[in-house]
């Protein structure tokens, strides 16, 4: 487990940055966190750095379910918030998405057992009193999540500059 402050909107999207440099087509990213936490704003960095370009919008598909975005590698982002059962996933073909996919899967936790609980789960949440600055948990679900959970912590910079701060 890995955890970090994220002092400003910069770092949040240099986070996204440094876990896209270690992504393949098969990863999840599974994000948690209150309405407002960041996680679009997250995942925005992350498929930045994938390659999508900045005129693309990179919206959360909260009432689509799913965007779709071709980078360096083919990008899925999910929002399940609205969705009560694995059978749903099944029926809209979401398997298919992640198989070939870097995956991004919001407000999925509920599902992980029944998805196959595989990749990181990022946490965010917002420090109290504080408008930019976040807290994130980063943990690794399997053997795969785990070893991109150590690679992350070995490239992720340590001094407030490269951080974003300042």
């Amino acid at each position: 487990m890995l955890r970090l402050e994220l002092d400003s909107r910069r770092a949040t999207r240099k986070l996204g940055a440094a876990l896209a440099s270690l992504l393949e087509v098969g990863d999840v990213v599974w994000l948690e966190g209150a309405l407002g936490a960041g996680k679009t704003f997250f995942t925005r960095g992350l498929f930045r750095a994938l390659g999508v370009p900045e005129a693309v919008p990179v919206t959360s598909p909260t009432f689509a379910l799913l965007h779709e975005h071709e980078g360096r590698v083919p990008l899925a982002h999910l929002d399940l918030y609205r969705l009560s059962s694995v059978d749903e996933l099944v029926e809209l073909g979401l398997f298919e998405v992640m198989e070939r996919s870097v995956t991004v899967i919001e407000w999925g936790a509920r599902f992980r057992e029944g998805i196959g609980a595989r990749g990181v789960a990022l946490t965010l949440s917002r420090r109290a009193g504080e408008e930019r600055g976040r807290d994130a948990v980063i943990e690794g679900l399997d053997p795969r999540g785990e070893a991109l959970v150590a690679r992350l912590r070995d490239a992720w910079p340590r001094s407030p500059a490269a951080r974003g701060e300042g």
